[in-house]
């Protein structure tokens, strides 16, 4: 279970890396991806996938040689989680206060939809580049890197 978990860390590292470059990109260029986010969905199942093989290692007696592996191994889903709520609260900051959006014309609501959709990426993005130093981190101090 040990290699599974191992290989499972290096697709944490490549799937955040991936999504967060793709990301940047769209998000510099200001071209929504949709792509952006089937893979963001997949780096986030892995990073799901390989804290739950962390606890069943642990669960089963195979301890870290340095306690702060589990520390940098938690924090990728805590910033999912936490980016997920910043992301649920980018259009309270798009769209003007008190403005119904369903009144608004075809134009405003694409462009506010637009700005929205961008915020999301923003966060998202940089969430998934922290989530590329923490698993980088994580694999530092578990001896499996440099």
């Amino acid at each position: 279970m040990a290699d599974v978990h191992l290989v499972v860390g290096v697709a944490v590292l490549v799937l955040n890396l991936v999504a967060g470059v793709w990301g940047g990109i769209a998000w510099l260029t200001e071209r929504p991806s949709v792509s952006f986010w089937y893979l963001l969905r997949a780096a986030q199942i892995s990073v799901i996938l390989q804290v739950l093989l962390g606890v069943l290692l642990l669960i089963a007696g195979h301890e870290a040689e340095d306690p702060l592996h589990y520390m940098y191994g938690a924090a990728p889903l805590l910033v999912n989680l936490i980016a997920e709520g910043m992301r649920a609260g980018s259009a309270q900051k798009e769209l003007p206060e008190g403005v119904d959006f369903a009144t608004l014309g075809t134009n405003e609501q694409r462009t506010i939809a637009l700005r929205i959709v961008r915020r999301e990426m923003g966060v998202m993005t940089l969430a998934a580049l922290l989530i590329v130093a923490f698993a980088f981190r994580a694999a530092q101090v578990s001896g499996h890197l440099f």
